[in-house]
């Protein structure tokens, strides 16, 4: 009985698995530029926080690849995120700063989220608890780890199609 539930215990972690990696301070970001990700580029929507999530990502020029974001909620705008993913010491920064409906800022003036490099596989972009993961031509997931109030972290979820 008791391998039995290790079994079922063990592989229901593996089904939950995360897709999403922190970045550690003994850790170094792989090398890694721009155009291994501009796949990216394009007209993303989806479903997320109950409401209609959008993305819009340049193609790379000079360094940076930028973009915008909304989510709808309610036919208002819930909030939006304006950012770059820049090539800095042979590696990839994403960096993002966030708005209300109203472009009231979250962050103070000279800050932003900044999401370090962590791995790079064919299709996975893992950047510091961010993760970007191309399906297919047509279609990405994007996983967050967010930050709960009982000091605990949730993996969220968007999932996207080209428009």
């Amino acid at each position: 009985m008791k391998i039995l539930l290790l079994l079922l215990l063990s592989t229901t972690a593996m089904v939950h698995a995360q897709n999403t990696i922190s970045f550690e301070p003994e850790m170094t970001s792989p090398k890694a530029k721009l155009s291994q990700i501009e796949w990216l580029a394009g007209h993303w929507k989806g479903e997320a926080f109950g409401g209609i999530a959008e993305e819009i990502w340049s193609p790379p020029t000079d360094g940076s690849m930028m973009f915008s974001f909304r989510l709808i909620d309610k036919g208002a705008v819930s909030f939006y995120e304006f950012g770059h993913i820049i090539e800095v010491d042979d590696t990839l920064l994403l960096q993002l700063k966030h708005f209300d409906g109203d472009l009231g800022g979250w962050e103070q003036k000279d800050e932003t989220v900044d999401f370090i490099l962590v791995k790079v596989e064919e299709n996975k972009f893992y950047f510091d608890d961010f993760t970007i993961e191309r399906i297919s031509d047509t279609e990405i997931n994007m996983y967050v780890e967010v930050s709960e109030e009982e000091g605990t972290s949730n993996e969220i979820t968007f999932n996207y199609h080209r428009q």
